[in-house]
């Protein structure tokens, strides 16, 4: 049985985003479908003493963001500095800030990415390597894209070999499960529910926040607060 995930690229996501790569044994980035604005694609957020705090990756847009997110290019370089800068001001108290830091500066100083979805995948794929998950990451078009919004995910599972799909929640109101059954595969629902709160700086919990938080606050015992990988 080969589990297989269809999730679009984004900035550093949180925890949960890396609970299902854990969860599949290939993950695809989608980053064939239309950019958005205002959305994880290009951002995620971090806690500091006043609150959460955006960190956005400047991008070029065409008209009315009429590109995908593979085709989003990244708008200058100066926000790498600032990004790096705001990360170690509100993170430089955590217990593992030092230990991830070794790893995650470079990623902000050495040669500049042009592309939306190639920053984003590196990222990923770093983050994935200290938190010793093995799961393949492929691109969309690594592989041919179809017509139709279930029948072109339903495609992409198959031509990967996989024998079961899992999507997020939030696909119950337009994905058609019948169009897997018909190529033989089965669709299962992740679930984003029940993480356990870990030592977290600044004020009441808060989940929803890129995984460099957990990563600064817990180092490798971050495997602990996903559901998963094993401690």
């Amino acid at each position: 049985m080969k589990r297989v995930a269809i999730v679009q690229s984004n900035y550093i996501p949180w925890k949960g985003y890396f609970d299902m790569i854990a969860a599949v044994d290939e993950f695809i980035l989608y980053d064939d479908m239309q950019y958005t604005r205002r959305d994880w694609r290009n951002r995620n957020q971090i806690k500091t003493p006043q609150g959460l705090q955006w960190l956005t990756v400047p991008v070029k847009v065409k008209g009315k963001y009429h590109q995908t997110i593979r085709e989003t290019e990244i708008d200058g370089c100066g926000w790498r500095q600032d990004h790096w800068k705001a990360l170690a001001q509100n993170y430089r108290r955590a217990s593992h800030f030092d230990e991830v830091a070794a790893w995650l500066e470079p990623l902000y100083q050495g040669p500049a990415q042009e592309w939306l979805s190639a920053l984003n995948r590196h990222f990923i794929e770093t983050i994935c390597h200290y938190l010793e998950i093995p799961t393949r990451i492929t691109n969309s078009w690594d592989y041919r894209l179809d017509d139709g919004k279930s029948e072109r995910l339903a495609s992409l599972c198959l031509q990967a070999g996989g024998s079961v799909y899992i999507s997020g929640p939030a696909a119950k109101d337009y994905l058609d499960p019948t169009v897997f059954e018909a190529l033989g595969m089965s669709v299962g629902w992740f679930d984003y529910s029940g993480y356990t709160e870990y030592p977290q700086l600044w004020g009441e919990f808060v989940h929803g926040v890129t995984v460099l938080d957990v990563l600064f606050n817990c180092g490798r015992d971050a495997r602990r607060h996903l559901r998963y990988l094993k401690p």
